[in-house]
């Protein structure tokens, strides 16, 4: 298994519902600690990670800031539509420190994943990276 939301495994971001040219949604893939993406207020705020194939999921994190409400979907087409629910969390106030959850693969896959965030305890909110390890499915 290894991270298959990086854009050097092939991964893009190729929908999101907000973009700042100092902080795009590419910075989520990109592998670096040191940058994010930064959502321009108001909620819910989405982005959509695509993946060269259909990927067997094992885990998925994802490090931010300020994300109080976050669910995300699954998408086996080849286009990503049709989504359905993988999971939903509210997640605990982070005092202006990162914020690390991990949500179980749950023996899925997925061709495409939406992050929905729904709420945030500030009026922007950050995220730095996520991280999918995975590996192409055999489906």
């Amino acid at each position: 298994m290894f991270d298959v939301a990086l854009a050097e495994a092939g991964a893009q971001v190729p929908i999101s519902t907000s973009s700042d040219e100092n902080f795009p949604p590419e910075n989520i893939i990109d592998g670096k600690s040191e940058t994010f993406w930064a959502t321009t207020g108001l909620f819910p705020q989405e982005f959509i990670i695509s993946f060269t194939s259909l990927m067997s999921l094992e885990q998925i994190k994802i490090n931010c800031y300020q994300v109080k409400g976050l669910a995300i979907e699954r998408s086996v087409e080849n286009e990503p539509v049709n989504f359905e629910q993988f999971c939903e969390k509210d997640l605990g106030p982070s005092d202006a420190s990162l914020q690390t959850e991990e949500f179980p693969g749950e023996n899925s896959s997925a061709r495409h994943l939406k992050f929905v965030i729904k709420s945030g305890y500030d009026h922007f909110v950050f995220v730095n990276k996520v991280c999918v390890n995975g590996m192409a499915s055999r489906e």
